[in-house]
């Protein structure tokens, strides 16, 4: 198919969780050429040289067998750049990165690099008109990073962690009933939650929002 779209995980592919959700918004006008970061690499691998240190940004992802990885921004930035440079060479015009930790510098020559993390956040605000906005992300430790993304450095937005990978019904419950009364719409800010985790998140009445979702729908309008 001559109008494939790239997905590029900073996990290993295939995305059996991410990519069901970006193809029922394509409807067949297009497939999905699929490529990973952590492509070939053991956990143990992953671990070694890819493991977050002091006052890097972390980032949390999926392996094949479905378990999670916690990594870092800076230790994947020239494999990721290369994945990239891979789907261009190989005659790709668009390009949806499935992530949406903030990549400064991520370029491609030609191709329609998509970068969720600078179409969410000003969709999002934009539609609030007023209401109050609550995010849910995997890991703690990412509030922070979630925060100044969102609302710009120094804010500070009601946050609970409950991850795509390892969270488990009680934790998403629990996520929705901290946020209950400090949001009105709840954002899941990683591509990895699906449906279902929305349904979740959303338990205590404040609808959610689900990241890839909002990108398949504004992916499939481009082609």
């Amino acid at each position: 198919m001559s109008n494939n779209i790239g997905l590029i995980t900073i996990g290993q592919a295939p995305r059996n969780d991410v990519a069901p959700i970006i193809e029922k918004y394509l409807e067949g006008k297009a497939g999905l050429v699929q490529s990973g970061v952590l492509d070939g690499f053991t956990a143990d691998q992953v671990r070694e040289f890819y493991s977050p240190g002091p006052g890097e940004y972390v980032l949390t992802t999926r392996m094949t067998d479905g378990s999670a990885a916690v990594i870092s921004r800076e230790r994947i930035k020239s494999v990721l750049q290369g994945k990239v440079d891979a789907m261009e060479a190989a005659g790709i015009q668009t390009i949806l990165l499935a992530c949406t930790g903030v990549f400064p510098g991520l370029h491609t020559a030609k191709a329609h690099l998509i970068e969720p993390d600078r179409i969410i956040p000003p969709v999002v605000m934009a539609m609030l008109d007023g209401r109050r906005l609550g995010l849910i992300g995997p890991l703690p430790e990412q509030e922070e990073s979630m925060n100044e993304k969102f609302a710009g450095a120094g804010a500070r937005l009601p946050f609970a962690a409950a991850s795509p990978y390892t969270g488990t019904e009680a934790d998403f419950r629990a996520a929705a009933e901290r946020l209950r009364d400090l949001a009105d719409v709840i954002v899941l800010d990683c591509m990895g939650y699906v449906e279902q985790h929305r349904q979740w998140a959303a338990s205590a009445g404040v609808p959610a929002v689900l990241s890839n979702a909002l990108m398949g729908k504004l992916v499939a309008e481009m082609v």
